[in-house]
């Protein structure tokens, strides 16, 4: 299965085939950009955060100007906010 045809499933929102069509697809191309950027893309739409994120500096070592790079920025930023204010009323 081809990129588009697996952005087809995640704009379906069948992300769970689309999470299984990416791993597939990346048995034979480890090192491509492109499908770890996507692969993390449907792990944070699933609200697996971790793997997201790992997914996008998995793109941001292969390609260091990947657009993977602002959504790790953004992920992390996510990640590490801290509202004391919503726990202690």
């Amino acid at each position: 299965m081809d990129t588009t045809e697996i952005q087809g499933l995640i704009a379906q929102g069948r992300l769970e085939e689309a999470l299984m069509a990416l791993n597939q697809a990346m048995q034979c191309e480890q090192d491509s950009e492109v499908l770890h950027l996507m692969r993390g893309k449907v792990f944070w739409k699933l609200g697996n955060k971790g793997a997201a994120i790992s997914d996008y500096e998995s793109a941001v070592a292969i390609n260091p100007d990947s657009p993977a790079a602002h959504l790790l920025e953004h992920a992390r930023g996510i990640m590490d906010f801290f509202n004391p204010d919503q726990f202690n009323p």
